[in-house]
């Protein structure tokens, strides 16, 4: 076939979306512009000196409850993920069912039924010994955290080995490797490169919704943050926690950027 001209270019002019897109961005800058010139004409280093150290606390008490949280879901999450993929009824309806409950219902209604539901059985708690865990707000809020963060990274584990292909199976029995260095040195790696960014997903997803944790007075940033609001009456307390907030995401978002990068680099072409 004959060349073909290229296709003209297309016009660049200004239609109805465009300045609608422009005049949207202008207002955001002009606001972004407009909130920062507040705070600093609202500094006060004395609510600085006294409510600081309190927020930087908050911080510390969210990133370990995430954190301690997380990594429990986790190990939990392996059992759930084989008991989903499992050839056995019984397992495969129990794990499912417990997946189907903690991704269908809020986080923070799980929280209250941890927190609340099983502080009215607190005669049969005792005598089991277990009040003494359920007793105190920031241990119902772990446990509730574990069990929900497990339901979520059990179905993403669960995707990203079913999403190996058979073939990979195959080649290693024809190696002759035994189903646990099959699942170890060739499924595994691969199912987690695949699960690497819904893995980075959760745990964002986890330190946001940690803030519904100030609600059982768990004095996480939020609760702090609250504290020290209902002593200020200063709005920019709220507006400081979403900048701490929004930096803790950015960061891991970045590092976990950079993790993936580092282990999928043999990928790249």
């Amino acid at each position: 076939m004959p060349a073909q001209p290229a296709p003209p270019a297309i016009a660049n002019t200004w239609t109805r979306m465009r300045i609608l897109g422009a005049v949207l961005l202008g207002f955001w800058i002009l606001a972004g512009i407009g909130l920062v010139a507040w705070l600093v004409g609202a500094w006060d280093i004395d609510k600085v000196q006294t409510y600081g150290p309190k927020l930087l606390s908050g911080l510390v008490i969210t990133l370990t409850l995430v954190g301690i949280s997380i990594t429990l879901g986790a190990l939990l999450s392996v059992p759930i993920a084989f008991g989903r993929m499992s050839s056995n009824r019984v397992l495969s309806s129990l794990a499912y069912g417990y997946v189907y409950f903690f991704r269908g219902t809020p986080l923070i209604a799980q929280l209250f039924l941890i927190y609340y539901g099983l502080g009215s059985f607190r005669d049969e708690l005792e005598a089991i010994g277990l009040w003494i865990f359920f007793r105190d707000a920031w241990n119902c809020a772990l446990f509730a955290f574990t069990l929900n963060t497990a339901a979520y990274q059990a179905e993403i584990l669960r995707g990203a080995i079913e999403s190996v292909s058979r073939g990979q199976h195959e080649g290693a029995a024809a190696l002759g490797l035994t189903p646990f260095q099959t699942f170890h040195r060739i499924i595994l790696p691969q199912a987690m490169i695949v699960a690497l960014r819904p893995y980075g997903n959760e745990i964002i997803l986890m330190i946001k919704g940690s803030a519904i944790v100030a609600i059982v007075t768990v004095f996480d940033l939020f609760g702090e943050t609250r504290r020290a609001y209902s002593r200020t009456f200063d709005f920019q307390m709220y507006i400081w926690a979403a900048i701490f907030y929004l930096v803790i995401v950015e960061t891991l978002r970045n590092i976990w950027a950079k993790f993936e990068q580092r282990l999928t680099r043999h990928l790249k072409r």
